[in-house]
């Protein structure tokens, strides 16, 4: 890749250019990146990275932002969004593979935080386990002194009485569990030697709209996502990410979005056991 020369010196971007695409030259760190044009730029949501945490952080934007397009919308100087190529929400994407935390975490934000702290990603993992750890010097225990006894002849026994046992408290009932607010239906839609064409089906069955959503599931027999339509695939190893592209972000109470796939195989094709919706468990059907 032809490299770029700054046509002035880095500064902290003041007239960010809305929606036009750029490339990031360097990171400085997880949250704050420099333009090849030399603007420097913080990314809106994202928290200071944690210390425990710092250089993945940076290794993670380095990898995903770095020499790529990307597109910017302000937010105020200094500040934007920043939007992968494919529409990815950079800081949703972060914070759902947990290199940051949100800052003042809603939507999006808040569903991806909480599935990334429920898979104990990145920093919700160790060493961190989702917060920075100040060490504090402690103070040694004092040593206390035995009390000196002196028998007497004149004191009679004192007699006491051992305090009646406190009942413990009857446990709270447990509330019944809320149903899943998705449905996923998975078909095989045709196969042949070494591959197949599958589809899914997400349903919202919940009172409120899906903006925004990641599916996942698991793969038990090998099988590889090859391409994929209506959505944007990701894998590891038998682990698949199907994320939403912007025509399909929102699923509406009742409604429902299909994405298709082309796969290839190596011997059986069983079908996926369970699926996640932003982090929640959905029905299957």
């Amino acid at each position: 890749m032809a490299s770029r020369v700054p046509s002035r010196q880095p500064t902290l971007i003041t007239e960010a250019q809305e929606n036009v695409p750029m490339f990031v030259r360097e990171v400085v760190d997880a949250r704050t990146v420099e333009f090849d044009g030399g603007q420097r730029v913080r990314i809106s949501f994202l928290a200071q990275p944690a210390v425990c945490w710092a250089a993945a952080a940076i290794a993670f934007a380095t990898r995903t932002l770095v020499d790529r397009p990307v597109r910017v919308t302000s937010i105020i100087p200094g500040e934007v969004n920043l939007w992968l190529e494919d529409g990815t929400s950079y800081a949703v994407l972060a914070v759902r593979e947990g290199v940051l935390r949100a800052q003042d975490a809603a939507g999006a934000l808040a569903d991806a935080e909480a599935a990334a702290a429920r898979e104990k990603r990145g920093l919700w993992g160790p060493p961190c386990n989702g917060v920075e750890v100040t060490s504090t010097a402690g103070t040694s225990p004092k040593r206390v002194q035995p009390t000196k006894t002196v028998a007497t002849t004149s004191a009679a026994p004192v007699v006491t009485t051992a305090p009646a046992p406190v009942p413990a408290p009857a446990p709270a009932p447990v509330p019944a569990p809320a149903p899943p607010p998705c449905t996923v239906a998975y078909r095989i839609a045709g196969q042949w030697p070494g591959g197949f064409q599958g589809g899914v089906t997400i349903r919202n069955t919940g009172s409120s709209a899906i903006n925004g959503w990641t599916l996942r599931w698991s793969f038990s027999d090998g099988q590889t996502v090859t391409q994929m339509w209506n959505a944007t695939s990701s894998q590891r190893g038998a682990a698949v990410s199907a994320t939403n592209v912007h025509y399909t972000a929102t699923i509406a109470p009742g409604g429902e979005v299909s994405i298709g796939f082309l796969g290839s195989l190596r011997g059986g094709n069983a079908v996926p056991a369970s699926f996640t919706l932003n982090g929640t468990a959905c029905a299957t059907g």
